[in-house]
């Protein structure tokens, strides 16, 4: 740069010793006010940029220049007509100024408020949707009632026969499962009957005061009405919690009635005195008061165990509005007396005969896979049940990370399921595709989540 605009230059020589200090040693040689200002100048209007206006005005400022400091500090100070310094105060900053403006691409600046994801919406190809519009409602009619069965699938396949568990219907404790891509496919090879315990379906009036509800035992008769209605000679049995307990008992008498068993939480014995205490608290503000925070916390851990927020916390919430707004109390009430009343299931792994052994004690004789969750609060009934089955013809499995099986591990106990299956014979031919569709909907399963943005 030349030295006439502000130049650096080299230091002279020192000592006297003839020679120059290295050239990247150097100081701003001392210019005329004058040129260090157009040199100012000229840097600023290459930073702005902008027309001449406003801006412009201050670069072109004829106000009087005062180097302080042998002009290696340079500031400029407001004086009057008499040299007299003013005491103005700094302007406010404008909102947006022009170098920012310049710096932002001179884009239009909008507030942030007007820009807002209007609707945000996961799209699953494979959703799980409701099964309600899936299945054929009938009213059943038995000794102790009407019971209410939902039909998916063709009849004229092998049939599977649900029952679901306290506080739940055939929607809210198989739509999800049933749903899922895998149990899908299942359904070319089964048609499933899902069965609802009497005032405990979607919508159900509150029944009346003097209705005697059934008793476990009696809840276990009447499906064999559903089996003599439909003409269903053997079927296989799929229950949860209550539902288990409901479908142990009929399998149990009626072993020509079941050909394979899929239980998950069953509870082999009867109530204890704490679960008694409790349950009995709880059907008396259900019929009293309805249904309360303490009633929902309590059916919250039944069904998921300890701090399921942590797990699925949207799970939780969608269970808790339906322990609010989509069961009858005084229906659920009269189910959970009837469930806390059960009698033992007499079960035993040791042959009748057997010296100190029950006479009347005998075991499942069909197959049997009992699941559990490793989180779930009833995880040592089914390892007592466990204890009661033939080893030759069942199993036990636990499912890690989970209490509620069927919602928060729906893939491994689809694959449990098709391969329990499998085992016994069924739709052997066909299952095989299955396995296929399943191993596919894993590996596609990281890519089947589309985000809408509207």
């Amino acid at each position: 740069m030349p030295q006439s605009e502000g130049g650096y230059v080299s230091l002279p020589a020192m000592n006297g010793n003839g020679s120059a200090i290295y050239q990247s040693t150097t100081e701003p040689q001392l210019a005329s006010p004058n040129s260090v200002f157009e040199s100012m100048r000229r840097a600023f209007g290459q930073a702005i940029k902008s027309s001449p206006g406003e801006n412009e005005e201050l670069v072109r400022m004829d106000r009087p220049v005062v180097i302080v400091g042998g002009g290696t500090s340079i500031y400029f100070r407001d004086r009057d007509k008499t040299g007299k310094t003013l005491n103005t105060k700094m302007p406010s900053a404008p909102t947006h100024t022009a170098e920012e403006a310049h710096l932002l691409g001179t884009m239009p600046v909008d507030p942030m408020d007007d820009i807002e994801l209007r609707s945000v919406q996961l799209q699953f190809p494979n959703a799980r949707g409701s099964i309600l519009e899936a299945c054929e409602q009938r009213r059943v009619p038995t000794d102790k009632g009407d019971v209410h069965v939902a039909i998916q699938g063709d009849t004229s396949k092998p049939a599977i026969v649900t029952y679901h568990d306290l506080g739940l219907n055939y929607a809210t404790s198989f739509a999800g499962f049933f749903n899922y891509p895998v149990m899908r496919g299942l359904l070319e090879n089964f048609c499933v009957y899902h069965v609802t315990a009497p005032g405990q379906e979607e919508g159900a009036p509150t029944l009346p005061e003097d209705y005697v509800y059934p008793t476990m035992d009696d809840l276990a008769a009447q499906l064999l009405f559903v089996l003599s209605h439909f003409g269903l000679k053997s079927v296989i049995g799929f229950g949860v919690g209550a539902g288990a307990n409901i479908l142990a008992r009929f399998a149990h008498a009626n072993p020509d009635k079941v050909g394979a068993l899929c239980l998950i939480n069953c509870v082999s014995t009867q109530s204890g005195w704490i679960e008694w205490g409790y349950q009995s608290f709880n059907a008396r503000f259900l019929r009293t008061k309805g249904m309360t925070q303490g009633v929902i916390d309590y059916l919250m851990w039944h069904h998921f165990g300890r701090n399921p927020e942590e797990r699925n916390h949207d799970l939780v919430q969608m269970y808790k509005q339906h322990f609010e707004r989509g069961v009858n109390p005084t229906n659920l009430a009269m189910l959970i007396n009837a469930y806390i009343h059960r009698n033992d299931l007499h079960l035993a792994r040791t042959p009748p005969g057997t010296p100190g052994a029950e006479t009347a004690a005998t075991t499942l004789k069909m197959p049997v896979i009992n699941i559990t969750g490793s989180l779930s609060p009833h995880v040592d009934d089914t390892v007592t049940f466990n204890g009661r089955l033939d080893p030759t013809n069942s199993s036990w499995m636990k499912i890690s990370d989970c209490a509620m099986v069927l919602e928060e591990q729906p893939a491994k106990l689809a694959e449990a399921f098709r391969l329990f299956l499998q085992g016994e014979g069924y739709a052997v031919g066909t299952l095989q595709k299955l396995a296929r569709k399943m191993s596919a909907a894993s590996r596609s399963s990281s890519t089947q989540i589309e985000l809408c943005v509207q």
